[in-house]
């Protein structure tokens, strides 16, 4: 029995359970990409308009990504707390608006359906800060894979939920707003306890790249897999039976990943004892050491990453300014002054902001170019966010380690392809819905690997989180810009040219041609400004590592 039990622990305390676990939950925690499955049912029951839609969308999205309050919440408050104060979030507001939406409770004003909408996609911003900042410590050498299959999983939501909904068997579409009120609170209760800093970086092996790898397979195999799922379900008939059988294998996948941690706690001590000793070292001093242990991955890290102090590649005269340098522990008020800060969150804005515009209007596009059902767009543009986030922590990581050359190369070139995207969607040929939302899907995911990587590198971790959130508020403001200013004005505007008998809805490519339009070329915008930043970080990024190529 003490055997068992010693195992038990250092299970519990595998970096490698923590990012499963982390996995798991960013899996459902990304419900604010099924605002385009749900906006159709919220426009019809609500009677709205499409600025009023798109006025919940920027509410939604400042919830989302509006997340100050989770960055900056006490470093020595207990790692389970976030998690609930999220669950709590999004049965609040979504648990709320799914009363509305199924007559149970009496519509509010649009005012507080946009809190009420507000609140719930909060819950991701704990969600997310938590799950990264606590893999980041765990696996302080392996960011770019860390982070690109952390927001990998976030990007699957959409698929994930809208099977879950599929086995309801019904054309309910207030059942699927149901499931997104309940599905990602029950998964953050359940694995509130697992997430935690276990003193990952002493448990570095020579098998990461081993299972690294499986989980890669892992994600490939969801993403083929679902791919496949979606479009036999949008062009076929399946039988219930059928239907739920596929269901089945997509949990046997998503759960899979749980091989790992536990192969590493069976075979460690038979393999190799002083694996095993490093792995187990964190339990026996936890009761002496845990201040210690709660700020030793900040200097391991720094320790890693070689960073010189005295290199930038700013010009002389903000080089001769006191404050640190480029790949040194920032505040975020020093991060402010710093023009890579800024260079980099406008691009940010303009390549993710205007790729969630898309996604938040995928219900309106696929109608006006004469598609009745939304669901099989929301559900691709998911799997293909999914690759993307994967696909960018991946090679991004092989363009700084291999080719030392700054992330951002990488992109610049994810902007390409979203600036390709919305010129596709402009013109509207056939098949360019299927074209468009892959482009769409694969450059705004690695928007969420490359950009919290990068700045984990260029201005430390010690205050990541913060900067991390204050980041990622470039996506709803974006979003307000392009979808609530630009796309849904332009949108009503043609819907009232085409009205009658009071209809607001909007048919034909022109509904979308100017707007999409202006979004390629601010997209090519980003590109330029991506590659301004890979011009000023390139000697930071060479410095970094140095070691690596040496």
């Amino acid at each position: 029995m003490g055997k068992v039990a010693e195992r038990l622990r250092a299970f519990s305390r595998n970096r490698w359970l923590v990012l499963v676990a982390s996995m798991w939950v960013q899996s459902v925690s990304g419900v604010g990409y099924l605002f385009g499955a749900i906006s159709p049912v919220l426009k019809s029951t609500l009677g709205y308009n499409q600025r009023q839609v798109a006025a919940l969308a920027v509410a939604k999205n400042l919830g989302g990504y509006v997340g100050v309050v989770a960055g900056t919440l006490p470093a020595n408050m207990p790692p389970w707390l976030m998690l609930l104060m999220g669950a709590a979030h999004n049965l609040l507001g979504y648990g709320w608006l799914w009363l509305i939406v199924a007559g149970i409770a009496p519509p509010l004003p649009l005012s507080m359906m946009c809190v009420l909408i507000f609140v719930g996609n909060n819950s991701a911003t704990y969600f997310n800060t938590h799950s990264l900042v606590t893999c980041i410590l765990n696996f302080p050498t392996s960011r770019g894979p860390m982070v690109g299959i952390l927001k990998g999983f976030l990007g699957l939501t959409s698929a994930i939920l809208t099977q879950i909904y599929a086995v309801m068997h019904t054309t309910d579409q207030t059942k699927l707003v149901l499931t997104v009120a309940v599905g990602p609170a029950l998964v953050a209760i359940a694995m509130m306890f697992v997430i935690r800093p276990v003193g990952g970086h002493k448990q570095a092996r020579p098998s990461d790249k081993k299972s690294f790898m499986f989980v890669y397979t892992i994600c490939l195999l969801l993403a083929f897999y679902l791919a496949v799922v979606k479009l036999a379900q949008d062009f076929m008939k399946l039988s219930d039976n059928v239907v739920n059988i596929l269901t089945v294998i997509l949990f046997v996948l998503l759960i899979s990943p749980i091989a790992i941690p536990l192969a590493l706690t069976i075979m460690s001590k038979a393999e190799n004892p002083i694996e095993e000793a490093l792995l187990s070292e964190p339990l026996t001093q936890e009761a002496s050491t845990s201040q210690e242990e709660e700020d030793q991955p900040h200097a391991i890290l720094s320790e890693v990453e070689e960073k010189s102090k005295d290199i930038d590649s700013l010009p002389p005269f903000e080089r001769r300014n006191s404050g640190p340098h480029l790949g040194d522990n920032f505040t975020m008020m020093q991060a402010l002054v710093k023009a890579d800060f800024w260079l980099i969150w406008i691009s940010f804005l303009l390549g993710s902001g205007s790729g969630l515009t898309v996604m938040d209007n995928l219900g309106q596009m696929s109608q006006a170019v004469g598609f009745k059902d939304a669901h099989i767009f929301v559900s691709l543009v998911s799997i293909w966010n999914f690759l993307g986030r994967v696909g960018g922590g991946y090679f991004s990581e092989i363009i700084v380690r291999e080719r030392g050359y700054p992330r951002h190369t990488a992109l610049a070139i994810a902007q390409i392809l979203i600036a390709a995207a919305h010129f596709l969607f402009a013109m509207a040929w056939p098949g360019t819905m299927y074209i468009g939302t892959f482009l769409v899907g694969l450059g705004y995911g690695a928007h969420w690997a490359i950009v919290p990587a990068a700045v984990s590198e260029l201005f430390g971790v010690k205050h990541f989180g913060a900067m991390y959130n204050f980041l990622a508020m470039g996506n709803p403001t974006g979003s307000f810009i392009f979808s609530g200013l630009i796309t849904s004005t332009l949108y009503d505007y043609e819907a009232e040219k085409q009205a009658h008998q009071h209809q607001i809805k909007c048919e034909g490519p022109v509904c979308f041609f100017v707007s999409s339009l202006i979004m390629s070329v601010l997209c090519i915008v980003g590109a330029g400004l991506s590659l301004i930043v890979v011009h000023r970080t390139r000697r930071v990024y060479a410095d970094l590592y140095r070691s690596v190529h040496t």
